[in-house]
């Protein structure tokens, strides 16, 4: 009889058992747990996004009613109280320390991007997840509502998320676009939510380029502009200067502005 582990199972294998245990030992929270380990605790959360359950108690009863194949995931059906105290005890550094040896064991086997440039050439988004305010209180967000904001940096060799942080929906996205450090000569692209002068020319002078969307209530001069194929989708190509009150906080950027149709 042919013997075939569970896919599951297979995804596991990219997750190194010494790392993930050296990581446990340094972001421990006292005494081991006996029978609910960090071990435990990781491939239920991993079955449970993977499968899209819609709550704890649904992964909890999902995996349960696959006894037979839990043997191969090398963990044991839990009680949702078990569970549900681990993920509030365990502190969340660990994950973002795995994240992180999983990242740079990737970046080796990660394909570059097939644009012409060779500059490193990175997304930068954010958005917002929606809670439940009665279950969520800490993450007020507005009256009825409340929420989390996702930050990503997007690395395109390999479409691999270099940066993900987690922070207050009322927080703006530049306080975390403002604590990225990217590499010299690397390219940034991000939506209009990230406008801040003074960033860009923090950027500037770290020798970054950067990519956006203008606002239609900008102030600039134009200084030079350039015939377009329209035919490409380009409307205008110009080289601009910002000249308004805001202008102050970039007083040396004189960036090309290339203007494209949706």
């Amino acid at each position: 009889m042919a013997h075939c582990n569970t896919i599951l199972h297979q995804m596991l294998k990219f997750i190194p058992r010494h790392v993930f245990s050296k990581l446990d030992q340094e972001h421990g929270t006292g005494r081991p747990s006996r029978s609910f380990t960090r071990w435990h605790q990781c491939v239920h959360l991993l079955f449970m996004q993977l499968t899209g359950r819609c709550s704890l108690r649904d992964g909890v009863s999902s995996l349960k009613s696959r006894f037979k194949n839990l043997y191969h995931l090398g963990v044991k059906p839990v009680a949702r109280s078990t569970f549900a105290d681990a993920n509030n005890k365990r502190p969340a550094s660990f994950y973002e320390a795995l994240f992180g040896r999983l990242y740079q064991q990737c970046l080796p086997l990660a394909p570059k991007h097939k644009f012409r440039f060779k500059n490193k050439l990175y997304s930068l988004d954010a958005t917002v997840v929606s809670l439940c305010l009665s279950v969520f209180p800490w993450a007020s967000f507005r009256r009825t509502k409340a929420g989390v904001k996702l930050h990503t940096l997007l690395d395109h060799d390999g479409y691999l998320p270099a940066f993900v942080a987690i922070s207050p929906a009322r927080q703006h996205e530049v306080k975390k676009a403002r604590s990225l450090a990217l590499p010299k000569g690397s390219i940034v692209v991000e939506d209009l939510g990230y406008t801040d002068y003074a960033w860009y020319a923090e950027l500037t002078r770290q020798h970054i380029f950067f990519v956006t969307r203008q606002k239609r209530n900008a102030v600039y001069e134009v200084r030079e502009s350039r015939k377009v194929n329209k035919k490409q989708g380009l409307i205008s190509d110009q080289t601009i200067r910002l000249s308004g009150v805001k202008a102050q906080e970039c007083p040396d950027i004189a960036a090309p502005d290339r203007l494209q149709r949706p």
